[in-house]
């Protein structure tokens, strides 16, 4: 499979093509709009979720709630074009309006700015933002509900927001997205929620942000799927190369990840056992569900380290690229903590890797196909 976006943050709406979807796969619109709503939801967002409902349009692709084999369109309208047509429109903007010439640290304006010979960062943000990442957990939604269909689940929870952390481990990602959902810091660890969600306070009183930690585990994927032949066909290395992707997204670990480093190889890796019906079996899940580039039966494990939200409302020193003065930045609309909603994003972005590389592994131009193949390899 593969998928396209485009669409900038205050512009006419948002747009996705996913291209290779088997035919026969059940699609529930209300499923897809669930997943927008926990992208929108978390403690510590800021004022542009109190606008946008994302209601996804699906354009081709699917016919009486079945997809047909043929492209999917998905179009997220925006409604807060409304206030920007004048600024944003294709042809009767006013490019004038709205500049933003002190680049904010940590964001893409100075770069986009260089890169594409700009002088009004405005023409980078809009796009590098991430809104876009609405239109991925749509096309990730449409992913889980294949992933689904053949008995794989994917979840995430919060382990992490600016130093306060929880030593919940959950077992299975069965079930675990109920947990989560019902914390306004998606974390499932009581306590720790309440703290988390002070220190967002503590950061919004402060003009300040907040960054953290989210995991997202995935359960019910067959052995064997990536593969250990070639760079470009390890799963680690596609699920993190993917994960990066996201906005804000600095460091990406599998199972034990960074401390591994820490531990020698009696209690790095993961010792097999028989079980009682003549496989394998395991006590550790150290490597995260990943071993050589491939699956190896056990739940995927994965957790994403999320910056701080450079967009600060105390501001940041910075240069004005027009000027040359030293300035401070100025604010766009912006979250104190996002980190909730991130985790929901790359549950969704694993969700599309997931399925990619379950239809590279086992084929099928039909769901039925792809599910015979998935079950003899169980």
């Amino acid at each position: 499979m593969q998928y396209l976006t485009a669409g900038e943050s205050h512009g006419r709406g948002l747009v996705g093509i996913l291209e290779g979807m088997p035919a026969g796969v059940p699609i529930d619109a209300d499923y897809t709009a669930r997943e927008m709503a926990r992208r929108m939801s978390g403690y510590g967002r800021g004022g542009r979720m109190k606008i946008e409902t994302d209601a996804v349009e699906f354009w081709s692709g699917v016919r009486g709630g079945v997809t047909l084999g043929s492209p999917i369109a998905l179009v997220i309208p925006n409604r807060d074009y409304a206030n920007w047509q004048q600024i944003m429109g294709a042809f009767e903007a006013d490019t004038q309006a709205r500049t933003l010439t002190a680049v904010r640290p940590g964001h893409a304006d100075h770069a986009g700015c260089v890169k594409y010979g700009f002088s009004d960062a405005r023409n980078v943000l809009e796009r590098a933002s991430a809104r876009q990442t609405a239109v991925r957990v749509a096309i990730g939604s449409v992913c889980k509900q294949l992933l689904e269909a053949v008995g794989v689940t994917v979840a995430s929870y919060v382990t992490e927001i600016a130093g306060i952390s929880t030593d919940y481990r959950a077992d299975s990602a069965v079930g675990l997205n109920a947990l989560s959902d019902a914390s306004p810091v998606r974390c499932p660890d009581l306590a720790a929620a309440k703290a988390m969600m002070q220190k967002i306070d503590d950061c919004k009183a402060a003009g300040d942000t907040a960054g953290g930690c989210v995991r997202v585990m995935a359960s019910g994927m067959p052995i064997g799927v990536g593969s250990h032949v070639e760079y470009y066909r390890k799963l680690d290395y596609v699920l993190s190369g993917h994960l990066m992707s996201l906005q804000a997204v600095k460091a990406v670990e599998i199972g034990m990840g960074a401390r591994l480093s820490s531990v020698t190889g009696l209690h790095a890796h993961d010792c097999m056992y028989p079980d009682d019906k003549g496989g394998i079996m395991r006590k550790t899940n150290r490597a995260g569900g990943i071993e050589g580039g491939m699956t190896n039966g056990e739940n995927i494990v994965l957790s994403c380290t999320v910056k701080p939200i450079p967009t600060v409302m105390a501001g940041l020193e910075t240069v004005d690229i027009r000027s040359g003065a030293a300035t401070r930045s100025a604010p766009e609309r912006s979250d104190v903590c996002a980190v909730p909603a991130a985790g929901v994003v790359a549950e969704n972005i694993v969700a599309y890797v997931l399925a990619d590389a379950l239809l590279k592994t086992f084929g099928g131009d039909t769901l039925q196909e792809l599910r015979e193949r998935v079950g003899k390899r169980r």
